[in-house]
């Protein structure tokens, strides 16, 4: 009886020790998947907000709420869906042109020429070379992502159709010259109103003309017209300048002329009333005492002529005097017969 016992004791394993060795094993891996998925639930309940983006949150593939920047809590197992967008950066569409990035401190451009986009025929039929850059900002983020499917692809058709429109509205020497100002604003405000129509929540900072040239081809007969338009210029600025000069001096001669007759006028006028007031007061001296007065103005007149002459004449008492108004007491005893 006990070696059959033995036999069977020393015989290969059974299916019930097996069958307990796979459970254990699958309750292992079990353990470690649930472990594993509660680990990646905990770790996706939060997410960040960098300071330049705003999250736009779906829960179930309804847009629920548009957070700020900062870590938030969501519904694990894709239950709720973050979708970040940089509402606070700049952005920008370039036409023309690529920028490959910055190398040695300068911006690096790329060397393949996109001529489709920056060919363009002005309004008297001549082709321009204009390279230009959109600057833009997503102003709500929920537009942005679901009014259109691709805004950025639609920004980039508006604004290549605007610029087309405004630069074939005007002059070739007009683009190239004075007309980039209003060239830039006008595109700016066209692709804006056209943007705000499609409600697709973008706002155009600006739009700025990088380079504007002419076609290689024509490149010097433009630099010849360019010149001969700038020595154009430069004399047209001498001579307003010349203007601006003479004018002013003319005028200003013109003005001193005038006050000096006047002061001249007024100088004369003056003299005039002093000599005919000092006239009057002399004859209204003179008809009460004529030969005192008469003697007085002969002396004063003498007065002022006699230091000039250079010489002194001496007489005797019984000599005439070269003058006779100097013989006064003769005068006056004359004065005094009855």
């Amino acid at each position: 009886m006990n070696q059959p016992r033995s036999r069977q004791s020393s015989g290969p394993p059974g299916l019930e020790e097996l069958f307990g060795k796979s459970r254990k094993s699958a309750h292992i891996i079990l353990g470690a998947i649930i472990a594993l998925v509660v680990i990646w639930g905990i770790f996706s309940c939060f997410y960040t907000v960098q300071p330049e983006q705003r999250a736009v949150v779906k829960r179930l593939g309804a847009v629920i709420d548009i957070t700020d920047p900062g870590l938030h809590f969501r519904l694990p197992f894709g239950i709720d869906q973050v979708q970040l967008v940089a509402t606070e950066r700049v952005l920008k569409q370039e036409f023309g042109f690529r920028t490959e990035g910055v190398r040695g401190g300068r911006t690096a451009y790329s060397a393949k020429q996109y001529e489709d986009e920056s060919m363009m025929l002005t309004g008297d039929l001549n082709i321009i070379d204009l390279e230009w850059v959109v600057q833009y900002r997503i102003s709500d983020p929920i537009k942005f992502l679901y009014s259109m499917r691709e805004p950025t692809r639609t920004l980039r058709d508006i604004s290549e159709s605007v610029m087309r429109r405004v630069v074939g509205n005007r002059l070739g020497s007009d683009v190239l010259t004075v007309g980039r100002v209003d060239i830039q604003q006008l595109g700016r405000d066209e692709i804006q109103q056209i943007m705000d129509r499609y409600d697709a929540g973008i706002h155009v900072i600006t739009v700025e003309l990088q380079d504007v040239v002419p076609p290689p081809a024509v490149q010097p007969a433009f630099n010849e017209v360019n010149e001969a338009r700038q020595e154009r210029e430069r004399m047209i600025n001498e001579a307003q300048k010349r203007v601006n000069q003479e004018i002013p001096r003319a005028e200003g001669q013109a003005m001193r002329t005038i006050a000096e007759a006047e002061g001249y006028a007024t100088e004369r006028v003056n003299r005039a009333l002093g000599e005919s007031v000092r006239f009057s007061a002399v004859l209204a001296e003179y008809r009460q005492a004529p030969e005192v007065t008469r003697s007085r103005l002969y002396l004063e007149a003498l007065h002022d002529i006699l230091p000039g002459v250079g010489k002194i004449l001496v007489v005797q008492e019984d000599q005439m005097p070269p003058v006779p108004l100097l013989n006064i007491d003769r005068a006056r005893a004359l004065e005094a017969r009855p």
